[in-house]
């Protein structure tokens, strides 16, 4: 028994090194452009009976107008409301009620819409999908209710929590100009002051097939499926107006700065080091995710051996990625233990960033992260939706659906050199901001 066991576990330790030098096939995608500038991305796999349908529209939190922060947010929930020919909440009817399901979600630069079904029902979500593209229903009770629900999950996710207004803080300290700095949950000033006006010029503005990527991806027969895209969408109209697009170029920093923020609950002092990210298309983004796994991924990682195992100082650290379309965050956080202080956390996370820096990584520490993030990568894929979320990531990050087939092989590039570099690079002095996160101090007279 003892001698399977261990011929197992060599078995095993041979298939997991080999992940990193695993050949993944291409997903064979079509790709076309309708008319009205609609582009459709579509994969078949009949392998099971059911389809996944991703809606994907160019415009996120950074495409909140002025004053309005939280809108594109906001007007996701819209989405759900009712149309011109579907009532309140259709699109649970037509996913739930036969044992689908559906969501959508807003990012900085982008909005999605999603639903499973089985594929006999894939006719119809292709329809309700069209209709809310041109058709919804921006009326004062759903706006007003809606509106309602995005001020609840601002006060359940930034106010409530303890470290709730440190993670909202980071992006407002990291971009000075660029409207990335809102975030996409929005507060609740802005939100309040919204109309139901206002997000009616925003629908008419961004929800035009021109500005969107149909993608379907699963049990289906192309012809038919064309004949439907065709039939619903070909007809929706290309509107005459401009697309309103970012322009806004975020400066250069060079010199620290440093912040001292409270909150009214937080238990044990948090510290984060926030530097600037590049671009998603930048072709150091894989070197990047890498190095982030080899410091925080699991309890293996350097960071949690080092601040949470042997200092004891902290019970989480993290190299948090916020890696956006033009340019996004890389941060360097700790939430303290009852040993932690804002001063000692800093300096072990400092100290970590300069192990790596000046002596870089190992080819066993590399190996291991390119196992994680392959394997990550593979196990994703293995449903429809999977696949088509990787689809929608390749069009939102790097401008191509195509480039979902170069996700693995540029992975497995990364050298352990380019690891050190790209640490180096990105991660300088002057190319950070600290913040602090304390309890507040009782004002007089509380307890």
């Amino acid at each position: 028994m003892r001698k399977l066991i261990f011929t197992a576990l060599i078995l095993l330790c041979v298939a997991v090194g080999a992940i990193a030098q695993v050949k993944v096939a291409p997903l064979p995608l079509k790709q076309r452009t309708l008319a009205n500038g609609l582009r459709v991305v579509t994969l078949q796999d009949n392998s099971s009976p059911t389809v996944s349908i991703h809606v994907w529209y160019d415009v996120g939190g950074k495409n909140d107008p002025p004053g309005r922060s939280g809108f594109a947010h906001m007007f996701e929930h819209m989405m759900f409301k009712a149309t011109k020919h579907m009532p309140n909440e259709k699109m649970d009817r037509l996913t739930e009620d036969v044992g689908g399901f559906n969501n959508a979600s807003t990012w900085p630069d982008y909005t999605n819409y999603y639903e499973v079904v089985p594929s006999n029902h894939l006719e119809p979500l292709l329809w309700a999908e069209a209709d809310r593209m041109i058709n919804l229903n921006v009326d004062e009770t759903n706006f007003a209710s809606e509106r309602e629900v995005v001020k609840e999950e601002y006060r359940q996710g930034v106010l409530a929590p303890p470290y709730g207004k440190l993670f909202w803080l980071l992006d407002d300290v990291t971009f000075q100009k660029h409207p990335y700095r809102r975030g996409v949950i929005g507060n609740l000033e802005e939100l309040s002051a919204a109309t139901r006006a206002d997000a009616e010029a925003f629908y008419k503005t961004y929800y035009r097939p021109d500005n969107a990527v149909l993608i379907v991806v699963g049990d289906f027969e192309q012809k038919q499926l064309d004949g439907w895209i065709d039939k619903y969408y070909g007809k929706i109209p290309k509107p005459s107006g401009s697309i309103p697009r970012v322009t806004v170029v975020e400066p250069e920093w060079t010199t620290e700065r440093r912040i001292n923020e409270f909150g009214p609950r937080v238990p044990f002092p948090a510290t984060a080091i926030v530097y600037r990210a590049p671009k998603t298309t930048s072709p150091d983004i894989p070197a990047i995710r890498l190095a982030a796994a080899i410091l925080s991924d699991g309890e293996s990682s350097r960071m949690y051996m080092s601040l949470v195992r042997n200092q004891q100082i902290a019970q989480e650290a993290d190299l948090d990625l916020e890696l956006n379309a033009e340019g996004g965050r890389m941060t360097l956080l700790a939430i303290g233990s009852d040993k932690g202080t804002s001063q000692n956390l800093e300096a072990a996370l400092l100290t970590e960033l300069k192990k790596i820096q000046d002596g870089g990584v190992t080819a066993q520490e590399l190996e291991k992260a390119k196992n994680q993030l392959i394997a990550r990568a593979i196990r994703a894929r293995e449903t429809n939706d999977g696949k088509a979320i990787a689809i929608e990531r390749a069009v939102a990050y790097l401008g191509d659906a195509t480039a979902v087939n170069r996700e693995v092989s540029d992975i497995q590039a990364v050298t352990a050199a380019d690891v050190q570099r790209v640490m180096k690079q990105y991660f300088k002095d002057n190319n950070r901001v600290v913040i602090y996160y304390n309890q507040a101090k009782a004002a007089e007279g509380e307890k």
